[in-house]
């Protein structure tokens, strides 16, 4: 059981990398004027998709529950959170301050998202230990 858990840790946390390299590919694509970066992170996502759909053990294996549930919780903590965070900075520093332009929208939300990942980090590296601590405590008696 371990096993799938580290794996489902790993693989959330690699999806999570994926999904970052993509948003800050955007963010680069918009600040150069290129679509070159973003382009490139597209196609490297698509090709980790195409694999992990075509791979049938790794097709299995990302079928089981505990690695579906940590894919949803880094989701949680990538994409969905930092969404609504950066909305809820951005309109009160717009009224107050100046308005964003799209590349300012897009870095703020970048930053909330690699944030959000490395709290996801932080969140399944605790969960580990408290799983190992208890795992040693339960086998010890």
């Amino acid at each position: 059981m371990s096993r799938v858990r580290y794996s489902g840790d790993l693989i959330a946390s690699l999806e999570g990398v994926i999904w970052l390299g993509l948003a800050w590919s955007a963010s680069l694509s918009a600040w150069q004027g290129n679509a070159l970066p973003s382009i490139t992170a597209l196609c490297l996502a698509g090709t980790c998709l195409i694999v992990s759909l075509g791979h049938r053990p790794l097709r299995l294996m990302l079928g089981r529950y505990r690695i579906r549930k940590r894919r949803t919780e880094m989701l949680m903590h990538v994409i969905a959170l930092p969404l609504l965070l950066a909305m809820a900075l951005a309109v009160p520093f717009e009224a107050l301050v100046t308005t964003l332009t799209g590349a300012q929208r897009l870095l703020l939300f970048n930053v909330l998202a690699t944030a959000g990942w490395l709290m996801f980090l932080l969140t399944i590296l605790t969960k580990s230990v408290i799983f190992e601590v208890r795992h040693r405590k339960n086998g010890k008696r």
